[in-house]
């Protein structure tokens, strides 16, 4: 998989994918993240790529022409899947929707800054819309990176047991139940027993229903959304 993010500030996302899960990811070929400068497509003098918005107000947007430029030269080296625009206005992100992605070949991530990018960018050119939360963030550089951690760690291959992707939360509608690790008994804190009876069906019997229980306490809206 390839995604492709265009951002103003690059920098704040060196970090995040050179580390970990995602570094991994990258040294075996299985995820490439390539992060774009929206300056070095803008047609303007001192690589200008916002401007005040029509009808005054506070806040500067991102100007229409570096974007499409932007877009359509990395459109020309591969067809994408989807051309993704992270804002606080958009559908909330969740795992069912990090699970599709992950199945696809070729992601475009745009980072809104400022006061957002121009609304005919979002009409004519942007396929999906993100919000990682009901909150805004000073722009859409750390929101893109949660997104790529999310899709990447679930391409086939990435993590060292693909099948601990299955057991997280919101798989099925489900929090993730109780871990334990050694030592069994730390300061008269014992492990349930049933996770050393050597069963692996009463393990996961007793896993299931503590990650029932959990959603029923802290999360019952998922378990009326499955109904």
């Amino acid at each position: 998989m390839r995604i492709d993010i265009i951002s103003v500030v690059p920098d704040l996302l060196n970090s995040p994918f050179a580390h970990s899960i995602m570094k991994r990811a990258q040294a075996k070929g299985l995820l490439e993240v390539v992060v774009h400068n929206l300056r070095d497509y803008t047609p303007y003098k001192h690589a200008q790529v916002d401007d005040y918005q029509f009808g005054g107000g506070a806040g500067m947007v991102m100007m229409p022409e570096p974007l499409a430029i932007a877009i359509e030269t990395l459109q020309k080296d591969r067809p994408y899947d989807e051309v993704i625009f992270m804002t606080p206005d958009g559908p909330t992100w969740n795992q069912k929707a990090a699970n599709t992605l992950s199945l696809k070949q070729n992601l475009m991530i745009i980072c809104g800054h400022y006061k957002g990018i121009d609304q005919r960018i979002r009409d004519h050119y942007i396929t999906m819309e993100v919000s990682i939360g009901d909150y805004v963030l000073s722009g859409g550089e750390l929101a893109a990176a949660v997104l790529v951690d999310s899709i990447g760690r679930l391409i086939p291959g990435v993590l060292n047991d693909e099948t601990s992707a299955l057991s997280d939360s919101f798989q099925d509608d489900l929090l993730s139940h109780p871990v334990y690790t050694r030592p069994a008994n730390f300061r008269g804190w014992e492990v349930p027993e049933v996770l050393m009876c050597g069963d692996p069906k009463k393990v996961e019997a007793w896993r299931y229903e503590q990650a029932l229980k959990r959603t029923e306490e802290r999360r019952p809206d998922l378990l009326q959304h499955e109904e």
